[in-house]
């Protein structure tokens, strides 16, 4: 039996996205979405998001953007976001345990549900997401 460890550096957090994004393209709802949006994309996009959760997670802060635009006009709902939610828990739970492992789960959770809420706002309403 491996005993799981904390996220501690950037390569942990490389193997954190990688395992992850290896779920979500082989996935039966977000694969096609995320696949048609990124195409031949993927190392930038996975690239982008080491930098993203090393400053979400090790204070490293090495990514500077707006996450929430790039999804702004996708094809997505509340059953994205709970598959999304469920292949990040599993990705964690199955490599990393420890108070940076939480961190990253309540960090998903929170992000899925202003993402959401978001989405909702501006599909209901006429206005347009801020830069």
């Amino acid at each position: 039996m491996t005993t799981l460890k904390d996220i501690q550096t950037l390569d942990d957090i490389k193997l954190m996205v990688d395992e992850f994004y290896g779920k979500v393209r082989e996935n039966a709802l977000l694969g096609p979405i995320f696949n048609e949006v990124i195409q031949d994309r993927w190392p930038q996009h996975l690239e982008k998001m080491y930098r993203f959760w090393q400053t979400v997670l090790l204070d490293d802060h090495t990514y500077y953007g707006s996450p929430f635009l790039k999804h702004a006009d996708l094809p997505i709902d509340q059953i994205h976001f709970d598959t999304w939610l469920s292949l990040w828990h599993a990705t964690i739970n199955a490599h990393f345990k420890g108070i940076k492992a939480d961190e990253a789960k309540m960090r998903g959770d929170k992000m899925a549900i202003m993402f959401l809420s978001k989405l909702t706002y501006y599909r209901n309403n006429s206005a347009t997401p801020l830069l």
